[in-house]
């Protein structure tokens, strides 16, 4: 009983939010991963779902649907750690600020969009690594970087562009992470209050609703975002050295004038069913955590 009578006084309460909130991303990754790639081929023009999916298992082989899946725990291991663990931080510190009531939706918003800059400045490396790993095998050949794993991936960065290189791309990473957030944190949070309170549901229905209402927002609020990061990081320089964007904001405006509004959407059935379901998967992982952990005493 000592011992852990001292894991919830210590410093266990503070870092528990963020081991759980890497843990859980980390498992719905290793899940979601295929969807992930395909939406990525998506993106950069290469046909519908079905069709990147037949192209890929036939010219690459099954294991291309898992290429980048280093980069993505990586991403998982700093971004989601970082998001979750600091949005609980802030909403706990929000609530003891509130008398112990619930917070208020804009409140919680608040946290999330905070929670999403923090977590997506702490990730952009791996994101970066990801996004330059899936989208290799649709590069000419003598365009390609041949990157093995996400840690290779860096490295050559790093050697061949510069440390700040890591971070390119992170203006827009970090506006859709806020996006992302604010729509998917607070959405669930209030989402569980609604479930459980209003509604009477049992922990299994209110955990599956707000996980559901909660990857839907997340979705609908990061498109626009994701599609400006994704062109960003894939931009290669032409044969005078020019890249087609000076910035998020460029990228933004020509796509808007080449393509319309929808344009921002390309893509979009496929990055909701990749979305929510890892939104979804994430919070189901965290609360089974949550409850082992009750379980043992942690």
């Amino acid at each position: 009983m000592g011992d852990k009578d001292k894991l919830k006084t210590g410093v266990w309460p503070t870092v528990k939010p963020f081991i759980n909130g890497g843990a859980s991303g980390m498992l719905a990754t290793c899940v979601i991963q295929p969807i992930d790639m395909i939406k990525v081929r998506i993106q950069l023009g290469q046909g519908s779902a079905g069709q990147v999916a037949r192209t890929m298992i036939k010219e690459e082989g099954f294991g291309s649907l898992y290429k980048g899946l280093s980069a993505g725990l990586l991403r998982q291991a700093t971004y989601t750690t970082a998001r979750l663990g600091s949005f609980r931080i802030l909403t706990n510190k929000a609530i003891a600020a509130n008398d112990g009531k619930p917070l208020p939706l804009y409140q919680k918003a608040l946290c999330g969009l905070t929670a999403g800059a923090i977590g997506a400045s702490v990730g952009s490396p791996a994101d970066l690594a990801l996004i330059r790993m899936q989208a290799d095998a649709t590069l000419p050949l003598a365009q390609r970087r041949h990157y093995t794993n996400a840690f290779h991936a860096l490295g050559r960065i790093v050697a061949d562009e510069g440390v700040l290189a890591l971070w390119k791309g992170a203006g827009p990473t970090v506006v859709r992470a806020m996006a992302l957030n604010m729509g998917m944190l607070a959405s669930y949070d209030q989402s569980v209050e609604f479930f459980k309170d209003s509604l009477g549901c049992g922990e299994a229905t209110t955990i599956l609703g707000a996980s559901t209402v909660s990857g839907f927002f997340a979705a609908a609020c990061s498109l626009p975002f994701d599609y400006v990061k994704t062109q960003i990081q894939k931009m290669q320089p032409d044969a005078e050295g020019k890249y087609p964007y000076t910035g998020s904001f460029d990228c933004a405006m020509k796509t808007l004038k080449a393509g319309g509004p929808l344009k921002f959407y390309t893509g979009f059935p496929v990055y909701c069913v990749r979305i929510a379901p890892h939104v979804m998967m994430t919070w189901i992982f965290l609360n089974q955590i949550q409850k082992l952990e009750a379980k043992v005493g942690l």
